[in-house]
């Protein structure tokens, strides 16, 4: 009896501390978000702003050759960043809903899956950014980052795989109900 209340208690913490982490990663997200939205705005004014567009990415070339290019660039980083911002608010709704007396309920499931869903609009963001960039690179001859791909669609894959597991659990859980 005293183990099942220490892991409990252990447990609620390493919950706490999540939701912690969680939130700290979800307002600097935001931030980084408003902070490229904002520099691309003053860029459309100043066009020596896209010099240092954000923590010193410079995009000048870009915007010198074509304005809708150097757009479509900046698009694709306030994308990511705002949809990986998306993925933690709704990871922050996971842990407070999470109930440690009866863990498996259909509203952690839901946003579990509604996360793996985001997740593989995030990859299909940067699979666009990254076919953007090859063509940026053939044409224009300037390099652009391309981001990495496959995690986003591993973790779309095993989050989708944990909500099904959420699922059954609360069917499993309804089930106990009943027969009790």
């Amino acid at each position: 009896m005293n183990t099942e209340v220490k892991t409990n208690t252990r447990t609620a913490l390493i919950l706490t501390v999540m939701r912690i982490v969680t939130w700290v990663a979800f307002i600097g997200l935001m931030i980084k978000a408003g902070a490229i939205l904002i520099s691309y705005g003053v860029s459309c004014v100043n066009p020596e702003a896209a010099r240092n567009l954000y923590m010193g990415l410079n995009l000048h070339t870009i915007r010198q050759i074509n304005f809708w290019h150097y757009t479509l660039s900046v698009f694709f980083m306030i994308a990511l960043s705002g949809m990986k911002t998306f993925v933690l608010f709704l990871v922050i709704k996971a842990l407070s809903k999470v109930n440690l007396v009866n863990p498996f309920t259909i509203g952690v499931a839901r946003i579990l899956e509604k996360i793996s869903y985001v997740l593989l609009g995030t990859w299909v963001i940067v699979m666009l950014n990254n076919v953007h960039a090859g063509w940026l690179l053939k044409r224009t001859g300037i390099l652009q980052e391309e981001w990495t791909t496959e995690e986003f669609i591993f973790m779309a894959g095993i989050v989708f795989i944990i909500s099904q597991v959420f699922k059954r659990g609360v069917e499993i859980q309804s089930e106990n109900d009943l027969t009790v």
